[in-house]
């Protein structure tokens, strides 16, 4: 398991935070190349289905994506930080069961080899322990699996 409840009260106010990290034999511009490619989370994100620009801006802050996933959810995200070759954040602003959730993609150079860490900070205000723990659950198994699609597509096409 790799979450940790931060903050939890009786009144369901939860603050978590899911951290999954794969080491990749490849530079960091490799994987830049592909995670900076915000609609092309298709090519190694579980379960989704298709991704789509809502913002005129494809690259860099500002960016929007909807992602619409197998089961036909439907997520909205935001890039909030952006550093070529080192790390993305976005935010989430619809369609997960939180009140806030914010995640970083940061690559940190190992040699030639290079480590990708996916964080999030998750919150909500209205879960019981159960739902939330289940959702951290279902949150840190999703990075695990799309951190390993990745790094056998890359090491694959190098």
């Amino acid at each position: 398991m790799t979450y940790t409840i931060i903050h939890h009260s009786n009144n369901g106010h939860y603050l978590a935070k899911v951290s999954q990290a794969a080491t990749l034999d490849a530079l960091p511009k490799t994987i830049w190349d592909k995670i900076s490619n915000i609609i092309g989370i298709t090519e190694w994100v579980i379960d989704v289905k298709k991704t789509e620009f809502l913002s005129k801006t494809r690259r860099g802050i500002g960016a929007i994506r909807k992602i619409t996933f197998l089961d036909q959810s439907q997520v909205i995200e935001y890039v909030v930080g952006w550093k070529p070759e080192n790390y993305l954040s976005y935010i989430a602003t619809s369609g997960l069961p939180l009140d806030a959730y914010h995640a970083t993609l940061d690559i940190l150079p190992k040699g030639k080899m290079s480590q990708l860490t996916w964080t999030s900070f998750l919150i909500s205000d209205s879960s019981d322990k159960k739902q939330f723990e289940e959702f951290l659950s279902f949150i840190d198994v999703f990075y695990e699996k799309s951190l390993q699609n990745l790094k056998a597509k890359i090491e694959k096409a190098t």
